[in-house]
């Protein structure tokens, strides 16, 4: 069944997961549910067999009953396409044999575990009168968490009861068969206890109890071979435990646990040291004494065709004429015998000939034969291989293989190694060389699904990372193989290219850049930029001041970008205005000098001196530090001073006479002289 089919328009097939002997089973989505389930199909070579599918949905619809732990659970059964189907509970994990073969040697209480949760379920549909018949370990779920999961409910009965010498698919069960079961008897609670024995026989050692080549020789040791014994291949094993093994195993079943009840408590003790001593079991039917039957010994004497049984001597020793009476009385009371006698001939000719009728049967009867393995062999060779075996070949196949050659045999129906009857009509089947399968379109798809999807296939998948501005992350951009395209999947490597979802870029600073570099780099990294402006003391005007994106942070194309641009200072209203001072002169004579005349001298003192003003002034073009006006006086003077103040400043002036501050004043604002404080 190909992955994608959909049966009755609900069930989406994913992909198979297992083989059995009469079904195949796939993991398939519950569209309606949203839920992934186990679906079982009945193999096409049982899908004409009335007997099969009546039994097949008897056994099904039985086991929806079952509603327990460990048990798997039976969602539904039905039939399309004359494909007879059964939806299950789907159990992530494996199988109790693949896990054995990954964790064997299994704790001992671990295999204690794991026998009562299988207990548990067997119990459970023993009490609602439902027998397995096939319990083994490739019937038994083991989930993530370890939880036990019993499938195949009754299922078993649906194969034929011939099929053991009819084919090869029954290898696997036959190992866990009980004695009765291949004698060809009817299953009992106590066969699925056997079966339940071999199941920790293997828990314990790792394989099964017998081997053989075919499943016919392996069902004959079931009831003629004793168990081996684990303490044998194992001698750390408790005897106890090895108790459990040998009671649920015995070959009568009056000596095994009488239910799984029994058995459960048994097993449920085999550790505990109270036990320690324990002999080992033996089963009662070989306890019992040898019952010796006394044979009859009669002597007869043969008279006429009579016989006469010889009681003593006397009786050869009386007279003649006695012994002639005698005769004719015995010769009267035998008339009556004759006629017992001719039916008893009669019968015994009838029983002859049905002997010989039943003997011919057998010589002409076909004979068992062997079904030969005729894998890798050419198709005209493999046909002659099995017509030298006297068996018939009906119809050849082609189907896919990994491993065996185009046009070379793989197998016949029944297997190889199966016991059958001559001339049986046997299907061979021939490699068609590997599969191959059309390559879908996985674009648009998630990788990590697809990954998933084309490694179960048997591809190689490879990965490549590319950015996207319209792919979101994780999901596939293109293939490198064509949809449609025929390939092997083993053969196959195939590359994705897988969106990383939009570039990434980081961030540059912008410190320094004009208002055309800013839209310049916002136009190559597809920013949707906005600009605004305010003024600033230290940015010259038309430069960036500030960005909304950090410098170094990641953006992608697409992002919004925010710039500050520089005015420049801010301009402020300036006031001009002048003030007008009065200096006022100071009055010295000039000092004679030493060498001057008389008349000199007192030309000199006579004479006025002028005093040297020296005029300091603050505002926006002047500082206070540097002299803003210098001359001289001899007399009183006023002079302008005249200021540049920029809105809400002050101004101040000083006035130095002959180096003596003779005024200074502060706070110089237009038309408030009068408020002004002196400095």
């Amino acid at each position: 069944m190909e992955a994608g089919k959909k049966l009755n328009g609900r069930y989406k097939v994913k992909k198979p997961v297992g083989t059995g002997g009469m079904a195949n089973v796939y993991l398939a989505h519950d569209l309606i549910l949203d839920r992934d389930v186990a679906v079982k199909v009945l193999r096409y070579d049982f899908r004409d067999d009335e007997d099969t599918i009546r039994r097949f949905k008897r056994e099904a619809l039985a086991a929806t009953e079952l509603v327990h732990p460990n048990i798997v659970g039976i969602y539904d059964v039905g039939e399309e396409d004359h494909n007879q189907y059964i939806v299950m509970e789907y159990v992530k994990g494996m199988d109790l044999k693949q896990y054995i073969q990954n964790h064997y040697p299994i704790a001992y209480p671990k295999v204690i575990n794991i026998m009562e949760q299988i207990l548990s379920a067997v119990e459970y549909a023993h009490q609602n009168r439902i027998i397995h018949r096939d319990l083994k370990p490739q019937n038994i779920l083991i989930d993530e968490n370890d939880v036990i999961k019993i499938t195949d409910f009754g299922i078993a009965v649906a194969v034929s009861q011939s099929s053991i010498t009819q084919t090869n698919s029954l290898l696997g069960s036959v190992h866990y068969l009980s004695p009765e079961q291949a004698r060809g008897g009817m299953a009992t609670n106590q066969s699925d206890i056997y079966s339940l024995g071999i199941i920790l026989y293997e828990l314990l050692i790792g394989k099964v109890p017998f081997e053989g080549e075919s499943a016919v020789s392996i069902a004959l040791k079931h009831f003629q071979e004793p168990i081996p014994s684990v303490k044998k291949i194992d001698y750390l094993i408790p005897q106890p435990l090895e108790n459990v093994v040998l009671k649920a195993t015995a070959k009568e079943t009056a000596d095994r646990y009488k239910s799984v009840r029994e058995m459960a408590e048994d097993l449920e003790t085999a550790l505990s040291p109270e036990r320690s001593a324990e002999a080992p079991f033996m089963p009662v039917s070989m306890q019992e004494d040898t019952k010796v039957l006394t044979p009859i010994d009669t002597q007869t004497h043969q008279y006429d065709g009579d016989a006469v049984p010889i009681t003593s001597e006397k009786d050869l020793e009386q007279p003649t004429e006695k012994k002639t009476a005698h005769h004719q009385g015995q010769s009267l009371k035998k008339k009556p015998k004759k006629k017992k006698r001719k039916l008893m001939w009669f019968l015994l000719a009838i029983a002859a000939m049905l002997i010989v009728f039943v003997s011919l049967l057998i010589l002409l009867s076909p004979k068992d034969v062997t079904v030969p393995n005729i894998e890798g062999l050419t198709e005209e060779k493999a046909k002659e291989t099995l017509t030298q075996a006297n068996l018939a070949v009906e119809d050849v196949s082609q189907e896919p293989n990994e491993k065996i050659a185009e046009e070379l045999a793989i197998r016949t129906d029944p297997a190889a190694g199966a016991s059958v009857k001559e001339k049986t009509t046997v299907l061979l089947y021939v490699s068609s060389g590997k599969k191959t399968v059309a390559f879908k379109d996985y674009v648009g798809e998630s990788y990590e699904e697809t990954r998933a999807a084309l490694t179960d296939l048997g591809f190689t998948v490879e990965q490549q990372q590319e950015s996207s501005e319209t792919v979101p992350e994780g999901v596939i951009i293109s293939q490198d193989i064509e949809e449609d395209n025929e390939v092997i999947p083993s053969e196959t490597t195939v590359t994705l290219i897988v969106s990383t979802g939009k570039r990434g870029i980081k961030m540059r600073d912008l410190d320094g850049y004009s208002q055309k570099g800013v839209e310049d780099y916002a136009n190559e990294n597809g920013l949707e930029l906005s600009l605004t402006q305010e003024h600033s003391e230290d940015i010259p005007s038309g430069y960036v001041i500030s960005q909304s994106i950090e410098a170094g942070k990641i953006f992608y194309k697409g992002d919004s970008l925010s710039v500050v641009l520089s005015l420049g200072p801010k301009e402020v209203p300036v006031e001009r205005f002048n003030i007008t001072v009065s200096i006022p002169y100071q009055e010295t004579k000039e000092t004679a000098e030493e060498g001057d005349s008389d008349e000199e001298k007192s030309s000199e003192e006579s004479k006025s001196k002028e005093n040297q003003i020296e005029i300091y002034l603050e505002d926006e073009q002047n500082s206070i530090d540097n002299i803003y006006q210098q001359f001289s006086i001899d007399e009183d003077t006023d002079t302008v001073l005249s200021f540049t103040l920029k809105e809400g400043e002050t101004g101040r002036y000083r006035i130095v006479r002959d180096g003596e501050v003779i005024e200074e004043k502060a706070n110089i604002q237009p038309e408030s002289d009068e408020t002004n404080d002196e400095g």
